[in-house]
């Protein structure tokens, strides 16, 4: 069950020694709320009561605060106000939650909770946030970390995901949450009636993905303000321009710029005026995505790494907003992840099929269950120690034992003459020459039949580059040289194929990429 709090929000019976106390001897000063896009420090103050609220963003980057800290005695001791400090929830449940993982490779979930009972009136005014909708999560992220931490995957969830929740039947995502608070005792606390939920979530993405969830990670509204702030607000690119003043109030130009405060959540929150080729939630986990890769790169420059008063900040800022499982270590975590970078944290979507309809609710069609277990799979599988190759000559034997007959495919005429006449120059006895049956061969190749490996390597090693294949039409003893449009003569190599160029979809990138999104 998760602990009753003190009236400053820290779990009763675990006050923060003086020792480590950054505030202790510190008169507290009350702060101004801020205006709305105001990214100055009278941002408004933060607030413990309620739930976590949908900046998953903000979890983020308050649980890798602290990596970039790790292995100094100021990492160890901003470590230790962050453990002291931060709130606890028992989010992971004892069953239900079987899968791959359990060793020293982490999984994470991260969630935003949709719930806004811990704003005031001009908050939720400045904010353009409405009203309070209750506890169903609107952001869910699963973070995959290798044992060596080298690399981060983060991979977000629609809210509208259509899923089965355990003891529930098919559901939207979000809803699993909110099914866990409603199961708990009437006699619980708000922190018992939320641990439910968090658990009811785990068990639905576990069994979703196929993975065992080690830890989680629940985030504050409020908090994100003070993150964005902190570091100095975070740069964004917009391909075009934003006006979503009527629902997001996200109201921004063109091209790059820097965003922080209310501005930083109404980016995140956007879900509307994409124009017609918008995608709702699709395009706000595109920005959420791209916010947190924003946020990574302050945090990784040297703007933050050299100032020990905003790395001090970052990690108060965590502590204050984050709410994680009972066991979540967050300095061994940040040293198992000391040596992540930008273009080593990839953000991906979940694979899906698009939208649809269920019972008269708007829902995302997720990949069937195979698939998906193949794909987060693949995401938490362990790369394999690489054997060092010993490299192997191909076997081949004396051109004179082999016969080749040429095929001229190229289009170019007389091709087949030359090659012919240059290969018994080159001590190969020539068989047939003439035109193949298709003109338009692009790449040259090497045809042998069963058991001629060694001739066709031969005749590979006067012709470097051409494509080797077995083939049915090719008769033993005989090499068949069919010759595309890149062959080049023989003793020269042919002419390399065009690379083909690499489309990375608009789900998978890097914290690294700083391309313009929609």
């Amino acid at each position: 069950m998760s602990r009753d709090r003190n009236e400053q929000g820290r779990p009763a019976g675990r006050p923060l020694p003086p020792r480590l106390d950054p505030r202790a001897g510190q008169p507290r000063r009350p702060r101004a709320a801020a205006a709305p896009g105001d990214s100055g420090a009278d941002a408004p103050p933060l607030r413990r009561g309620g739930r976590r609220a949908a900046v998953a963003a903000r979890a983020v980057a308050g649980v890798l605060a602290a990596s970039l800290l790790a292995g100094s005695g100021w990492g160890w001791y901003l470590g230790q106000v962050a453990s002291a400090t931060v709130n606890r929830t028992d989010a992971i449940p004892s069953e239900g939650n079987e899968g791959s993982g359990g060793g020293e490779a982490m999984n994470l979930l991260l969630v935003g909770n949709d719930s806004r009972a811990a704003l005031t009136e001009q908050q939720l005014a400045d904010l353009n946030a409405g009203t309070d909708s209750g506890s169903n999560t609107d952001t869910m992220i699963l973070v995959h970390v290798p044992a060596d931490g080298s690399r981060a995957s983060f991979v977000s969830f629609p809210r509208d995901s259509y899923v089965k929740i355990p003891g529930y039947g098919w559901d939207r995502l979000n809803a699993a949450y909110a099914y866990g608070r409603m199961n708990a005792p009437e006699s619980a606390s708000e922190e018992a009636r939320s641990a439910q939920g968090s658990q009811l979530l785990v068990q639905t993405i576990s069994g979703l993905t196929g993975l065992q969830i080690d830890h989680y990670a629940e985030v504050d509204l409020l908090g994100f303000f003070e993150l964005s702030n902190v570091v100095g607000g975070v740069e964004i690119n917009l391909c075009r321009a934003v006006d979503d003043r009527d629902w997001s109030g996200a109201y921004f130009p063109a091209g790059v710029q820097t965003i922080s405060g209310a501005d930083a959540l109404k980016f995140v929150r956007q879900r509307h005026g994409y124009g017609p080729q918008g995608r709702g939630d699709f395009d706000r986990i595109v920005r959420q995505q791209v916010f947190i890769g924003g946020v990574l790169r302050k945090m990784l420059s040297e703007e933050v790494l050299l100032d020990l008063g905003k790395q001090r900040a970052l990690v108060q800022a965590a502590a204050d907003a984050l709410t994680v499982d009972q066991d979540l270590d967050l300095m061994q975590l940040a040293q198992q992840m000391q040596s992540v970078t930008a273009d080593s944290i990839e953000f991906q979507t979940v694979p899906n099929r698009g939208t649809g309809e269920e019972d008269g609710k708007s829902i995302v069609r997720l990949e069937d269950e195979d698939a998906l277990q193949a794909f987060f799979a693949a995401l938490s599988a362990e790369p394999e120690p690489e054997a060092p190759a010993t490299p192997v000559a191909p076997q081949t034997v004396a051109p004179a034992t082999v016969t080749v007959d040429v095929y001229n495919g190229s289009g170019t005429s007389g091709l087949a003459a030359k090659a012919a006449s240059a290969l018994a120059a080159a001590g190969f006895p020539v068989g047939t020459t003439g035109n193949a049956s298709s003109m338009d061969h692009e790449q040259t190749e090497i045809r042998f039949a069963a058991g001629d490996e060694a001739l066709a390597n031969t005749v590979a090693a006067a012709i470097p580059g051409a494509v080797s294949k077995e083939s049915d039409d090719a008769t033993s003893g005989t090499v068949q040289l069919v010759l595309g449009s890149d062959f080049n003569g023989v003793g020269q190599a042919v002419t390399p194929p065009a690379p083909t160029p690499v489309v990375e979809g608009e789900d998978a990138r890097t914290a690294a990429d700083t391309t313009c999104i929609n």
